[in-house]
């Protein structure tokens, strides 16, 4: 696919950070993030949105040409729950910077810029978990990124909250872990981790900041950390094998988040997967790739799943 050369903002508002960029083709011409918000999905989520994408903006470097761009993509966080309101904040969008406006999920967003368009299966694996694979004719099939309560199993939340869970048990007479010692830098004693939790302006958020120290762990030999991160890698594999569901051929995966930033669980994980009959690819790109996908193309397989603003687009 030929990169364009048209002038676009593209944007990832997400939960924990917001990001934008404003790009001219493949060349980044500028960038700017800060905090995150809740979702476009909440009361008065599209003008929460559309503030802070504003906000940010306004944090690019100067002299940046944003009366030139020809069209906005944003990712945004809580499109999947509300489509009037991911609507919504397209046409604010559009109406703002007199362009046409694509607003989409960032798990689609993901997927889009994972694999360029094509039909496939990509897994995010950060502080929650999900896959996503579009088939040929664009119809979505996902499998878990259910939340923290309900889902998000095998997720750095995950993996932080098994890690936290058995330096508890260690300290009620259980297997002995080195996470222990790992836990003293957050707390006294393991008797305060409750408390310490429940004091976190985001308790699932504090959970994943654990998740690095439970792969160290497992990586120096601690045989509980070996043990939640095998298990991260079953289930991972299992959400892989649902949203492949009878996939023809081999299924593909291309992976992305933080967690599998890690060389180490990154290679466990393609182990796991490949002992299912499931082929890792390299991701082609990220969210905000997607986002600049959708801002500079139509007639996408995911075309069902991008919110647009209505006005301006050329036939």
């Amino acid at each position: 696919m030929e990169a364009s050369n048209d002038v676009v903002l593209v944007a990832d508002v997400g939960k924990s950070r917001c990001r934008v960029e404003l790009r001219r083709g493949d060349e980044l011409l500028g960038a700017a993030d800060q905090h995150g918000f809740p979702g476009v999905h909440v009361d008065n989520g599209p003008t929460l949105a559309f503030d802070l994408l504003l906000e940010t903006v306004s944090l690019l470097p100067p002299g940046l040409p944003l009366s030139g761009i020809t069209g906005i993509g944003a990712a945004v966080a809580g499109v999947e729950a509300s489509a009037e309101k991911s609507q919504e904040l397209a046409t604010m969008l559009s109406q703002r910077f007199s362009v046409p406006a694509a607003v989409l999920s960032d798990a689609t967003a993901a997927q889009l810029g994972a694999l360029q368009g094509a039909p496939g299966t990509t897994l995010i694996v950060g502080t929650g978990a999900v896959a996503f694979r579009f088939d040929d004719a664009g119809v979505l099939h996902r499998a878990d990124g259910w939340g923290p309560y309900l889902g998000d199993r095998g997720s750095g939340r995950w993996i932080g909250q098994q890690g936290l869970q058995a330096v508890l048990e260690a300290h009620d007479g259980g297997p002995a872990t080195s996470l222990s010692a790992a836990a003293g830098a957050l707390v006294e004693s393991p008797e305060m981790l409750p408390g310490w939790l429940a004091a976190s302006e985001n308790p699932y958020r504090a959970m994943a900041r654990f998740a690095p120290l439970v792969l160290h762990a497992a990586e120096a030999g601690d045989a509980v950390a070996r043990n939640i991160i095998g298990e991260a890698c079953r289930i991972l594999t299992n959400t892989v094998k649902r949203a492949s569901g009878t996939e023809p051929g081999t299924p593909r995966v291309a992976m992305l988040g933080g967690v599998v930033g890690s060389d180490f669980f990154a290679a466990l994980l393609r182990k796991s997967l490949a002992s299912a009959g499931i082929e890792v690819v390299a991701p082609l790109g990220d969210g905000l790739d997607g986002a600049a996908l959708a801002a500079t193309r139509r007639g996408l397989i995911q075309e069902r799943y991008i919110h647009r603003d209505g006005t301006n687009w050329p036939d």
